[in-house]
């Protein structure tokens, strides 16, 4: 049998079957970094990039991504994109995280990036024209660093390849260029090596490269070696070579290593293409790109393996480390992983290449089985020969830990250490340390080493570096050592749950030691390990306690075990036990909660109150502890428990003793009665000590108690201070008045005047007359509070008199000269009706002076008619210089009452308010008020009083003189009854008497405005006809004659005539406005306006003739001009033309042009244009009047005016000419321009096809030459229409269009002609080929085939498909579908198409490139109906891919299954239930016995019963045999027996049953041997079946029949046997009776100790009854239940824990 291969390959994955199309299948279009992921970018109508992740190939995520090229980061979902951005050089590249959707890093390149590769998990390698640069995501700049520039070898290559050395110190880069000129085929490849460190390069030849660590034989260190594969062609001959060279400078010189690459004849010029290396096996893969794949030893280069390993093209690899293997992909899109055969690699090596060091060393490298025997013999013969190191290093190194054994142990311990040399054992631990982690074994062995030389900080830190491995002897070892806590975790480690509890209960861990046996499952004697830790670790008796109180239900009443800690007098434990156990708070936990507090108030009533004031018991005796609390002192907590009020009155008054703050908080609990009646048990019992406590319990619980009932209880005891001490803290924000006023009366009372005068001072909710009655009534030594109080509250007048009455004069100048000067006044009036002296009233008037508001004096004085009492006051005031307006009012008035000269005083004085006075005069002297009301402009006022006193002529002055037009409109307005007497003062009297210009103005103007057109011509009439001052005003001009014009227009003329010195334009247009046109032609004509005379005939008199006449009267171009424009408006194109050449005006030469053009009078535009190009240099006017000349076929002006200098735009008039189908013109335009596309059109047109060609010749445009193609075939000009064409077919654009045209009119000929002579353009691009393509299938089908074997890489295969398809050329269509890889389509079209398309080659060859699994089975059926001859043939070369079962189905419906026997038998291997039956059915019916067992023997999957019972009907012996047999495997060993029997094969008989173990069958077949008279096959039985049969039955049987020489030797074994086993059952009895004699003994030494230590301990209180079964169960003198008596659980030797463990 052959060696099985070194190597196995798998596919991983197929890329087609997950969606990815094959054209995207490219080193362009793939990406793969590394084992993780692989990338495709899918280009077209929508660009997307697929990401497979190979842990899940079938999901691939789908991103919409467009760029040129996208690579997967080499562990992480990090995505690097490049793309070219139009417009900008060099590309742009960015990073994104796929899971965070963040970008990491973008840069824009200068120059575009040929190659980049991730180089590591953070940096990327980019490679430009001209160098390498290196891009670190994670760093801090954005720009990639520069490494090294190309060297020139790598010129013009393409790049395949850039890799790092682990150690980021080398670099080498790999491309491949076109073979040398003698074999082109074979690329050449071209490496460049870098070194970072002395920044050199090195060109070499080579094809694919790699970097790897090496550690060598004679290095102390790991050396960097790179490995490269070069196929070169050298002197002719080809050489292919594998080095391994070592880098760097090395003592004694680098290693270097080189091997042949062996390429079979039939891959003469393949290459390589990647190269891999395994760290694992340290194997060197080199991957070609027709699939070869070359294993090679890294360390020696030695071959190991080759093989083809993918029938594709590979052109993609990367490292698999995760296997050691490689992955790679090929054209067709698998993925395939190539790894090593770990059980056969080794004997490959040193069975097939008889390499046994080479063997030995991969199986050390990579730990592989297969070299047991190399490395036992290599031991053997290094510890024979005395080489102990030697022997210790290899058993250190022994793959898969062969050698590293208990014996090899003891063997290298016993071996003597050499002197100066290390121990051998010491060598082989060392090795291991450094190797990896030690074994059990191994672990304990060093500790042993280590702990005897007191070095245990070693041991620690192995053990904190994962060296050493876990178990009970390495525990127990450092135990012994002092580290429990190391030694715990080492139990924990190794399952050695016994030491573990007794390690957790001894550091007294208790809530890990509940983990642990909670994890364990097993179960403890808790009271037995209570006791003990009572004794010697009694805060782990605290926490074991505590976990055991937790379990529900606990294994030990909670009760007994605080009896315990009681009985022992640890109070303080028992006390931190039941807090634990009680902290569920149960109420059938009251009574334990009870003694817990009973205890700690007799012992320690400071434990007992921080219990209380925890408050988690809440079930115990409260009367009973509320005792308890007040005899221990603890009258707070008393309080707390108390529910009866004498109780609590009782307790209550011990303030000394009671914390207040705790008080205070206790009286929130009360209700609000209670509350009451235990203050004023406090009040009554000592008011003195206990008032500030009630005042604060009082202010704490206001809200619950109320105010007013806290008021209440201290004013019963008259306690005032309290009173003031309470409302003290609630006045700042109490808005109750009562509450004010009670704490003023309560300050008041306590002789707190200061707080007084704040609080009347500051308080604003304190009712001011019940205050003011108190404060008045109290008769205070201080009068502030009560001046405060009226001052606040306007009580001024109150005040004041109480003041004067109690003759406190001193204060009530204080109060008006500091407190408040602005309540002066009402301070002098109450002091004026109390008829105080007039020298004191203005002594404090004089002392307060400014600071008091005269106003309100002044009216306060006049309502008591004192006025004159303020006189000297005024005076003074105004000789310091007072300005107030008061002041002088009041004097103004006093002056007004005394008639002391009041006209002086109203007009001179400039302070006193005129309103205000001239109010107080009018009553007395109307013209004095109108004098004050003048003064001050109070206009109001002076129109109401002259027209209640009907002095209008004074009020027409007024307004006049004021000039106000608000005043105006107020008077002149019609709701003004006296309107009518006012005009006639105003136009009579004091519009005449006035001699200021403004004053008129503004009356004129009110007049206007209140539309009073006939006074206002007369008031104007008046002023300027007449002979005055304003005569010649032209303002009072043009208003006369507008005022004429709006109001009576026949006055205008007159108006016009007699004034001169009006404003002629702005009344003309005024006159227009309101159409009075011959008003406003007679002013312009007398101002000498004859632009706006002649406009006003044009545009509103619509006169043109006597426009005319003017204009030839004036004769003045401007005349002319405007004249023209209204022709030129009244489209009279003539006559406008003649008026602009009169006037010369070429201002409006667009609208002319315009208006000519529409007109059609070229001929009259010919000249205008003439005269408009002498003064205007326009584009415009020159490129009209070529078009002009062209319209009137004047062509010999426009070769003249062509051959001048001119600004025309030839192409604009070219183009109009053209569109208008002026040819000729337009032929002499576009030849002056020139502008050969156009010409060419226009000779088109003309029918000069020649001349055409040549102009479209210099246009070179693909439109022209289409227009003059087009034009030639559609003339049939073909000659000069192909030598178009040519010219347009090189641009694929255009190319369809060319071929519609020509196929549209029937020119199919002419067509082809033209494509073929295409073929030879240099041009010629993929659709030239493709059309011609198309056309012969349609028109010429003998030449298709031809056409596409020589071009079929240069056709547009999709398209020609489509053609092939609708012609039915169905042998091309086959080939076409090779061509583009559509296996499938191609495999369609020769079934469907047979007779034509067929070839068994050629299907064959597509056959195993199909995607589709179904075209299998089509191909199969196909050959079966028509060419079975050749189906095996084509069955083998599809075999991997078929599914067998359907294979046998469809074969067995055609009933044609020995046509495929031999592929039955070929993929048996499978074990497929199917394909199995077939093959058994197919030997049966050939009765081939020996192959139908070997088939049923080693493929097992099929219907065995079934078969069984076919075979047992079977009339050959050997088939009823075989049926046998597999009843016999199938356990039915009855039936089998029987049909053994039936067929007398007795020793089959025999062994089945055997087999079967069954005793019942084994008794039948003796008994049926004995009934057959068949005495040797009984004995034979009796030895084939001595197990099953019983000694008894036996002797019976041969006993009666006489068969006891046959069956003596079953006895004599019997009875030895028999024998042994009662020597061996007494035995046992003997020892266990032993055992429960020695743990009976050691339970009653433990159970005397633990009566022992209970005597010594005394009763702190009585333990209640313990139940005897209970204590039993709880471990008191019995074994426990289950778990932990035997030995096996490893707790029976332990001292010191009594039976129970």
């Amino acid at each position: 049998m052959a060696a099985a291969a070194p190597l196995v390959v798998q596919e991983k994955l197929l890329l087609p079957s997950i969606g990815v199309a094959q054209e995207f299948i490219s080193f362009k279009n793939c990406s793969m970094e590394s084992e993780k992921y692989v990338c495709i970018r899918e280009t077209g109508a929508q660009n997307q990039v697929v990401i497979v992740d190979m842990a899940a190939p079938l999901s691939p995520a789908r991103r919409q991504i467009t760029a040129d090229s996208a690579l997967m980061c080499l562990d992480k979902k990090v995505i690097a994109l490049k793309a070219t951005t139009a417009g900008t050089p060099g590309d742009a590249l960015q990073v994104f995280n796929l899971d965070t959707k963040t970008k990491l890093k973008a840069h824009q390149m200068p120059e575009p990036v040929e190659f980049w590769k991730w180089i590591s998990a953070t940096q990327l390698g980019l490679v430009t024209a001209s160098s390498v640069y290196h891009w670190d995501i994670e760093g801090a700049g954005d720009a990639p660093v520069k490494v090294f520039d190309r060297t020139p070898n790598l010129a013009g290559a393409q790049i395949i390849s850039y890799r790092t050395s682990p150690d980021g110190k080398w670099c080498v880069l790999i491309g491949i260029t076109q073979g040398a000129p003698e074999r082109p085929q074979l690329a050449r490849g071209l490496m460049q090596l870098f070194s970072i460190e002395q920044q050199k390069s090195q060109p070499l030849e080579a094809h694919a490269a790699a970097f790897s660590t090496v550690k060598f034989a004679g290095r102390d260190a790991p050396s960097t070696v790179i490995s490269f594969a070069q196929k070169t062609l050298k002197d002719g001959q080809v050489v292919s070579k594998l080095h391994v060279i070592e880098l760097g400078s090395v003592p004694g010189g680098a290693v270097k290593r080189n091997a042949e690459l062996f390429f079979p004849a039939e891959f003469a010029d393949d290459f390589p293409v990647s190269l891999q290396i395994s760290e694992r096996f340290g194997l060197v893969y080199v991957v070609t790109k027709l699939g070869l794949l070359f294993v090679y030893d890294l360390e020696t280069a030695t071959a190991v393996y080759r093989n083809r390993i993918s029938p594709d093209p590979i052109f993609l690899a990367c490292g698999s480390d995760s296997t050691g293997g490689i992955l790679a992909i090929n054209r067709r899109g698998q993925v395939l992983l190539a790894t090593v055969n770990e059980p056969a690699m080794v004997p490959f090596v040193s069975q097939q290449l008889n390499n046994l060091d080479l063997a030995l060393s991969l199986a050390k490298r990579g730990n592989l089985p297969g070299a047991e025997g190399l490395v036992l013999q290599q031991f053997e013969r290094l510890f024979g020969a005395g080489q102990y190191k030697e022997a210790a290093e290899c058993a250190a190194e022994s793959p898969q830990g062969l050698l590293r054994t208990r014996e090899v142990l003891e063997r290298l311990k016993g071996v003597p250490p050499s002197p100066g040399q290390k121990p051998a054992m010491l060598v082989y631990l060392g090795v291991l340390l450094q190797k990896g982690k030690l074994n059990a074994l191994e672990s304990a062995e060093l500790a042993r080493l280590v702990l005897a030389q007191n070095k245990k900080e070693l041991l620690v830190n192995w053990w904190n570096d994962g060296k050493l491995e876990a178990s009970e002897e390495l525990g127990d070892m450092l135990s012994a050592a002092g580290d429990k806590d190391l030694a715990l975790k080492i139990y924990q480690l190794c399952g050695a749950s016994g030491k573990v509890i007794v390690a957790l209960a001894e550091k007294g861990d208790m809530s890990a030691l509940q983990a642990y046996t909670g994890q364990s499952g097993g179960s403890l004697n808790y009271l037995q390990l209570l006791q003990q830790l009572m004794m010697n670790n009694p805060s782990g008796a605290v926490s074991l306690a505590k976990m055991v109180a937790k379990q529900s239900p606990p294994p030990v009443d909670v009760n007994t075990m605080a009896d315990l800690f009681l009985q022992r007098n640890m109070v303080r434990e028992g006390t931190a036990f039941l807090l634990d156990a009680l902290a569920g708070d149960k109420p059938e936990e009251g009574p334990l909660q009870t003694k817990l507090l009973e205890i700690n108030l007799v012992t320690n009533p400071q434990v007992a109150d921080a219990i209380l004031a925890n408050g988690t018991l809440t079930h115990y005796d409260r009367p009973r502890i509320a005792q308890l609390c007040e005899k221990a002192g603890l009258y707070m907590r008393a309080l707390q428990h108390y529910t009866d009020l004498k109780d609590l009155k009782r307790s209550i008054v011990n303030t000394h003793a009671i914390d207040p703050q705790a008080l205070t908080e206790f009286f929130g609990t009360l209700s609000a009665d209670w509350a009451l009646e235990c203050l004023k048990e406090l009040l009554l019992t000592n008011m003195q000590a206990n008032l500030q406590l009630v005042v604060n319990i009082a202010k704490e619980y206001t809200e619950q108690l109320g105010s007013g009932k806290i008021i209440e209880l201290l004013e019963s005891y008259n306690s005032y201070p309290g009173l003031y001490l309470y409302l003290g803290s609630r006045i700042a924000f109490s808005e109750d008045p009562e509450e004010h006023y009670k704490y003023i009366e309560a300050a008041a009372r306590t002789g707190q005047i200061k707080e007084v005068e704040r609080a009347t001072r500051e308080s604003a909710f304190y009712p001011p007359e019940r205050v003011k009655a108190f404060l008045m009534e109290a008769k205070l030594p201080d009068a502030r509070p009560l001046i405060n109080v009226c001052d606040r509250h306007d009580l001024v007048e109150d005040l004041t008199t109480y003041l004067y009455n109690a003759s406190l004069l001193k204060y009530i100048e204080g109060y008006v000269q500091k407190v408040s000067p602005q309540k002066t006044p009402k301070v002098v009036g109450a002091l004026l009706d109390c008829e105080a002296p007039d020298d004191f009233v203005n002594n404090l008037i004089l002392s307060v002076r400014s600071l008091l508001p005269v106003d309100a004096l002044v009216e306060e004085v006049e309502k008591r008619n004192r006025l004159k009492l303020l006189t000297p006051f005024l005076e003074h005031l105004i000789r310091e210089g007072s300005q107030d307006s008061h002041v002088h009012d009041a004097l103004g008035k006093i002056i007004i009452d005394t008639n002391n000269n009041p006209e002086h005083f109203l007009t001179t004085n400039p302070y006193y308010n005129s309103l205000v006075v001239g109010k107080y005069a009018e009553k007395r002297d109307p013209n004095l008020a109108c004098v004050a009301y003048k003064r001050g402009s109070c206009d109001d006022a002076l129109i109401e009083c002259t027209n209640r006193n009907s002095l209008f002529k004074l009020q027409a002055r007024y307004i006049v003189d004021r000039g106000d037009q608000p005043l105006w409109d107020k008077v002149l307005g019609e709701e003004n009854t006296f309107r009518r007497q006012l005009i006639d003062q105003v136009v009579s009297t004091a519009l005449p008497e006035s001699r200021n210009p403004e004053q008129v103005s503004v009356t004129v103007k009110a007049f206007m405005r209140h539309e009073l057109q006939a006074e206002l011509i007369e008031l104007l009439e008046k002023i300027v006809l007449n002979n005055s001052a304003f005569s010649s005003n032209a303002n009072l001009q043009n208003l006369l004659i507008l005022t004429a014009i709006k109001a009576d227009p026949s006055r205008v003329k007159d108006y016009i005539y007699r004034l001169d010195n009006f404003d002629g334009p702005a009344v003309a247009e005024k006159a227009i406005e309101f159409g009075q046109y011959e008003e406003a032609f007679e002013i312009y004509k007398k101002f000498g306006k004859k632009v706006e005379a002649v406009q006003v005939l044009l545009t509103h008199c619509k006169d043109l003739d006597r426009a005319h006449d003017y204009a030839n009267k004036v004769d003045e171009a401007p005349v002319w001009s405007e004249l023209g424009h209204a022709y030129l408006e009244a489209e009279q194109v003539p006559d406008a033309i003649a008026s602009y050449l009169r006037s010369s005006d070429s201002s409006r030469y667009l609208q002319v042009i315009e208006a000519c053009t529409a007109a059609g009078c070229y001929e009259d535009l010919v000249k205008y244009l003439l005269m408009v190009r002498k003064k205007v240099k326009e584009s415009k006017v020159d490129s009209e009047l070529l078009y002009a000349y062209a319209r009137v076929n004047n062509l010999g002006e426009i070769d003249a005016f062509l051959h001048t200098s001119h600004q025309a735009n030839l192409q604009s008039v070219g183009d109009r000419c053209f569109d208008e189908g002026m040819y000729e013109a337009a032929r002499l335009l576009f030849t002056h321009i020139p502008n050969w596309g156009r010409l060419a059109s226009t000779l088109v047109r003309l029918h000069r096809f020649q001349e055409a060609v040549d102009a479209a010749r210099k246009a070179n445009s693909s439109k022209t030459w289409k227009e003059v193609c087009f034009a030639c075939v559609e003339e049939g000009e073909f000659k000069l229409g192909q030598l178009c064409g040519l010219n347009i077919i090189v641009n694929a654009d255009d190319l369809d269009e060319v071929s519609e045209f020509y196929q549209r009119r029937g020119h199919f000929e002419q067509l082809m002609s033209l494509m073929e002579s295409g073929l030879g353009l240099e041009r010629a691009h993929m659709g030239i080929f493709t059309e011609l393509g198309l056309l012969y299938a349609k028109f010429r089908p003998a030449k298709l085939m031809e056409h596409l074997k020589l071009f079929g890489k240069r056709l547009n295969i999709p398209r020609l498909i489509r053609v092939c398809e609708e012609q039915g050329h169905w042998k091309e269509l086959v080939h076409l579908y090779i061509q583009y890889d559509e296996y499938d389509n191609a495999a369609h079209a020769m079934i469907a198409h047979s007779p034509v398309a067929w070839e068994h080659v050629t299907f064959k060859d597509v056959a195993i490139k199909v995607s589709n699994v179904d075209v299998y089975y089509k191909g199969i059926r196909f050959y079966l109906q028509e060419h079975p001859e050749l189906l095996a043939d084509v069955m083998k070369a599809m075999e991997v891919r078929l599914d067998h079962a359907r294979v046998v189905l469809m074969f067995r419906k055609e009933g044609a299954l020995p046509l495929i026997k031999d592929y039955l038998l070929n993929v048996q291997k499978t074990n497929i239930l199917e394909v199995n039956e077939a093959v058994n059915e197919l030997l049966i019916d050939e009765e081939d016995f020996e192959g139908l067992r070997s088939s049923i023997t080693t493929h097992d999957n099929f219907d065995q019963v079934g078969l069984a019972s076919r075979l047992e009907r079977h009339e050959l012996l050997e088939f009823r045999r075989l049926a046998a047999f597999v009843y016999k495997k199938n356990l039915r060993w009855k039936k089998a027996v029987e049909l053994a029997k039936a067929d007398k094969l007795y020793k089959d008989a025999m062994e089945t049953v055997a087999v079967s173990g069954s005793p019942e069958l084994a008794e039948e077949l003796l008994r049926w041997f004995v009934g057959a008279n068949e005495p040797e096959c009984f004995a034979a039985c009796l030895y084939s079946c001595y197990e099953l049969l019983r000694p008894d039955v036996v002797l019976e049987v041969a006993w009666m029949h006489k068969l006891m020489d046959y069956a003596m030797p079953y006895i004599i074994m019997a009875v030895k046997e028999y024998s042994g086993k009662v020597e061996l059952l007494m035995s046992e009895r003997k020892e266990a009776k032993e055992a429960v004699q020695a743990q009976a003994d050691t339970m009653k030494q433990a159970q005397a100790q633990a009566n022992s230590f209970q005597m010594l301990m005394p009763l702190a209180l009585p333990a209640p009854a313990a139940d005897p079964a209970a204590a039993a169960a709880a471990g008191y003198g019995m074994h426990p239940a289950a778990g932990f008596g035997g030995a096996a659980a490893g707790f029976t030797g332990q001292p010191g824990y009594g039976g129970g463990y």
